[in-house]
């Protein structure tokens, strides 16, 4: 675990943080992807006349704009301004092996974000919210998750998912536009989803802490109250949200997370942890993962078909009620409509358990209850 030639080696990353990490020389992205960001970036990549489109399109983005705007009304991080994001920045970059350190802004913004974003070349952005909620290890596996996203290209998709978004607001008023519009956005915000938890993982590589980055999802999610929370009870919620009540919040659920760029808190808490836990963190930990030197022979069928085991793992383990209706259903399970009927119990008020054969021809399913739904946003 030696820095050795880490300061004071001519590449504009002296004076780093004097704790030592392991560095990762070479790494690809695909180290740390998740499995369905993974292959839809490896598709992209291999797509042929994909570079050539986007450049095109590039002129129709606002991005010049955007590093004028953050040039003329933001800091940005140096030895001068935030010296000390400015060594995590660069301490980051050594670490995955990113040979360019992109430029970095804080802006003025009481909301704790981040973002990487750019087509030709990432600039990454923090606020001062964030700034000034974070202790320095937990700052570090943020400034690490942004790095990440310049590692593994996400700037370019975040960009257009940007542009996107601002242009189906322009076109509201043209209902198949903003349709057509609307559809590849709701794609591109599923795949941004994922590059955060595979950007959560660069970030873990970085601080190399994980009480650190547990840290910074709950402060998040609760504020600068570490005193009032505890990280056990907060992974729980994740438990809670993903078992808990009957098809009818399965379907809220959705709701709630298809206008989200991130993926909940909770539920990023507890991915980052059994990541943390796996087989595959250990071995990129003991130096062996993939290298960018070997991305060029990636398959892409082979990509999709980890991807799809992922998603079909995914299912039979949830214990989600929609996701155990699918996975039953999958596997040959008969009663289709008892099922259903059992999983939306909670709109008779006897719960999801009972299935009891109707009484004087009457609807076992019963009628609705008052409770107003819960709304979806």
């Amino acid at each position: 675990m030696s820095d050795e030639g880490h300061r004071g080696n001519g590449t504009g990353r002296e004076n780093v943080p004097s704790r030592q990490r392991r560095r990762f020389p070479g790494i690809s992205s695909r180290a740390y992807e998740h499995p369905a960001d993974r292959s839809a970036l490896v598709a992209l990549r291999k797509l042929s006349g994909f570079d050539t489109v986007f450049r095109a399109l590039s002129g129709l983005l606002p991005e010049r704009s955007l590093r004028l705007l953050f040039l003329s009304d933001s800091v940005r991080v140096s030895d001068q301004q935030f010296a000390h994001l400015n060594d995590m920045l660069r301490d980051a970059c050594y670490i995955l092996d990113l040979e360019k350190v992109p430029p970095m802004y804080v802006t003025q913004d009481p909301q704790p974000n981040a973002m990487c974003i750019g087509l030709d070349e990432p600039i990454i952005v923090v606020t001062t919210g964030l700034v000034e909620l974070l202790d320095e290890e937990e700052m570090r596996a943020v400034v690490g998750h942004e790095v990440g996203h310049a590692l593994s290209g996400h700037s370019v998709y975040r960009t257009i998912l940007l542009f996107l978004t601002n242009l189906a607001i322009r076109v509201a008023w043209i209902p198949l536009g903003n349709l057509a519009i609307m559809a590849i956005v709701t794609a591109l915000r599923e795949w941004f989803r994922k590059s955060e938890l595979s950007a959560d993982r660069a970030g873990l590589l970085v601080g190399q802490d994980l009480k650190a980055s547990m840290r910074g999802l709950m402060k998040i999610a609760g504020g600068n109250h570490l005193h009032e929370m505890n990280v056990d009870a907060f992974l729980k919620q994740a438990e809670e949200y993903e078992a808990g009540g009957d098809l009818r919040d399965s379907v809220l659920k959705i709701l709630n997370v298809l206008p989200r760029t991130h993926p909940f808190t909770t539920v990023r808490a507890a991915e980052l942890k059994t990541w943390a836990e796996s087989r595959d963190h250990q071995r990129i930990m003991d130096g062996h993962y993939p290298r960018r030197s070997e991305d060029k022979d990636t398959s892409v069928t082979d990509s999709f078909r980890e991807s799809a085991a992922h998603y079909a793992s995914g299912v039979k383990s949830s214990k989600d009620p929609l996701m155990k209706l699918v996975s039953d259903l999958a596997g040959g399970a008969g009663d289709l409509g008892g099922r259903v009927r059992r999983g939306f119990g909670g709109f008779t008020g006897s719960g999801p358990a009972q299935d009891q054969p109707p009484r004087n021809g009457s609807d076992p399913a019963g009628g609705p209850d008052d409770t107003p739904p819960r709304p979806a946003d």
